[in-house]
Parts: C-alpha cells; structure tokens; sequence
C-alpha cells in the first residue's frame, strides 16, 4: 500500500518535471536553434544594411548562426505582424520601424497590437532624413524656403515615400510648426520619389541621407536642412530644422529591436545586454556610421516610452492634419 502512494507521488512529481521543461527549455539563451532577425524591407536598404552588420557581431558574441528574414510589404507591417505571433522563446526578435509601431496604429486596423504583441528591446539606430531641394525651385537655404512657403501657400511641394511615412509626417510637422502649406506627393518608395524629384515633377524631399548623398555632390539637389535635433556627421555644414527657428523639431527615423510580446522577461534582458553590446562595439559604430546610421542603445523602459512618445506625437499629427492611409 505504501509502495503504491509512493509510486503515485514518483508519477506526479514527474509530471510535474516534465511540464516544466518547456518553460525551462524557453528560458535558455541563446537559443539552441537559429536565431533570425527579420526585417520589413527588402535587401539593400538602410534597415537590411543594419541588420545585417549587427547580425554578424552578434553571430560573433554568441557563437550562434544569425540571420537576417526579409519579408518586406505593406510598410513594413507584414514583417511586425510575423514577429508578433511567432514562437515567443528567444530565436526570432525583429528589427522594427517607426512606421508600424508608432505611426500606422494611428492610420490602419492592424492585425497585431504594437504595444501588447511586441516586446521592446533595445533601441537600434537613429538617423534624420535630409530637406533637399531642386535648384530650379529657387531657394538656397531653408529660411527661403520657409519664407516662399508663406509667400506662395500650397505651391510648393514635398515628395514622401507612402502616405503616412516618416518622410510624410516630417512635412506635416513642418507644416503645423511654420504655419506654412506646402503640398504632400506620395510615392510608392523612395527611388520612385527621387526620380520625380530630379525630374522636377515635385519641388522638394526629405530624403534619406544616403540616397541624396550622390545626387548633393554633384550639385543637381541643394540640402537646406536635416530633421534631427543634431546636425548629421555627413553634412556637418547642413543646419538642423530645430536651430533654424523651430527649438524642439526632432522627426528622425528610428529602427529598434523588438520580441514576440510573450517572450519571457528573463530572455528578452538577456537581449538587451548581447544588443547593446554589439550596438556599442567600435567597429560596428563605424561601419554603421558609413551608412549613415547612429546607433542608440537604451534599456528596455527607455524604449517603451519613446515608443509610446513618439505614436503620441505622430497620432496628433495625423489627427490635426486629418491623414488617411491610401
């Protein structure tokens, strides 16, 4: 009788053990599998260029094979949407953009919560876009700029790369800080934008740094500002929107690591530390630096709440400006 309580109690407390090896299992880091960063952009872009350096310092740090997954589309949402629901143990973490997770909840029913299905990590890298012009417009600096806006309300134009974009929201906020009118034209991507741009269809862009770069040197577009609260390393003679008369204009493109929302805490710390690492390696600084990009580690709060800051600034944006998704 005794023997049979006890091997009852053997057969519970074995149970017992084997429903915790999941948990235990989930808990191991780095995972023993490969570990995949996704991407919402197709090769070649700024975003894939990062992730990739970074994957390879951190492929280096944990001994582990690291991965880059580009599922470009719908402004980055299809590669939020797959982090979002997959398995939630550490081996798939996201390179995240400041389009879906703090201006697209503001335009769109998503398929995920931002907030709630995503785990912040660690910021990732941060660089402005580049107020350039067509030298046909006629303006040689941003304060002329400003002054035939005012002058000529809804004459003059500004490319973006997609109705509700970083490239979007930052004419917009000029627009509601200059009290000017100047005219959004949505392109389906910055190559498309740029073409236009050169061909003088539209008058202006904020265009990424290393996209107008070429076309800056060889005296066929004019940069009059740059979006960031400090001025870019690559055009350190460009003054900043918020030292031209508006204090406080800060409308920088961000990319941040984030994780599966359930992943558990113990893990997603882990990620923290090895990301934070690889973000403040020296080589890694200067090789993402040639690509124009700053990297800005933080904690995991910091990022929560800029990320929150941020959709609380572009949704108000969005609300004045009344902008829909196309």
């Amino acid at each position: 009788m005794r023997l049979n309580h006890l091997y009852k109690a053997f057969v519970v407390f074995s149970l017992a053990i084997l429903g915790c090896l999941p948990y235990a299992h989930a808990q191991e880091f780095p995972p023993k599998k490969t570990i995949t960063i996704v991407v919402g952009f197709a090769p070649g872009g700024s975003a894939d260029s990062a992730a990739r350096l970074i994957a390879k310092k951190l492929s280096e740090d944990l001994g582990q094979n690291v991965i880059v997954d580009n599922k470009p589309g719908a402004g980055g949402n299809i590669a939020h949407a797959y982090t979002a629901n997959a398995t939630p143990d550490g081996s798939v973490i996201l390179f995240g953009s400041i389009g879906p997770l703090s201006i697209a909840p503001h335009l769109m029913k998503l398929p995920y919560d931002p907030q709630k299905d995503l785990a912040p990590i660690t910021m990732g890298v941060t660089f402005p876009n580049v107020l350039v012009v067509i030298p046909e417009l006629g303006v040689k600096n941003f304060k002329e700029y400003v002054a035939m806006a005012k002058k000529n309300p809804g004459k003059i134009t500004f490319a973006s790369t997609g109705s509700g974009s970083a490239s979007h929201l930052q004419g917009e906020l000029l627009n509601v800080r200059a009290d000017i009118d100047t005219i959004h034209v949505p392109y389906k991507g910055g190559s498309p934008a740029m073409v236009d741009l050169l061909g003088g269809r539209v008058s202006s862009y904020y265009s990424a740094l290393a996209t107008a770069d070429p076309y800056i040197k060889n005296g066929k577009l004019i940069p009059i500002a740059t979006t960031g609260l400090k001025r870019a390393p690559t055009l350190p003679n460009v003054p900043t929107i918020a030292e031209s008369g508006y204090p406080g204009f800060d409308a920088v493109n961000w990319y941040a690591f984030v994780a599966p929302g359930k992943t558990p805490d113990v893990i997603v710390e882990k990620w923290n530390k090895a990301l934070v690492a690889v973000l403040n390696d020296k080589a890694t600084n200067k090789q993402l630096a040639e690509h124009g990009l700053t990297p800005n580690p933080s904690s995991r709060e910091d990022l929560a709440k800029y990320i929150a800051s941020q959709s609380a600034t572009w949704g108000k944006i969005i609300s004045d400006r009344k902008i829909t998704a196309e």
